[in-house]
């Protein structure tokens, strides 16, 4: 079954998932434009990766629970796509 996954994740000071639950989809991820500051995902070494606003990328049947952000309260990220 195909679903689409359109989102809005509001960035918080701590690390916290795209999703609550294991959800393996194709999307594009975007640092909105008009965030106030930079968004830390945490990368597959454990590290820090900043994206600034307007910053977006494509990734193809990644769990979205195994994402995590944090940043600046109140600034947001958009989840796009499906589990096709």
């Amino acid at each position: 079954m195909n679903n689409v996954i359109m989102r809005r994740v509001a960035v918080t000071a701590d690390y916290q998932p795209l999703a609550d639950r294991k959800l393996v989809a194709s999307v594009t991820l975007a640092s909105l434009p008009t965030n106030g500051g930079t968004v830390y995902f945490r990368g597959d070494d454990g590290s820090d990766v900043p994206w600034v606003p307007g910053e977006w990328h494509d990734f193809w049947s990644v769990n979205l629970n195994e994402i995590v952000i944090k940043g600046t309260p109140g600034d947001v990220v958009t989840v796009v796509g499906g589990t096709w």
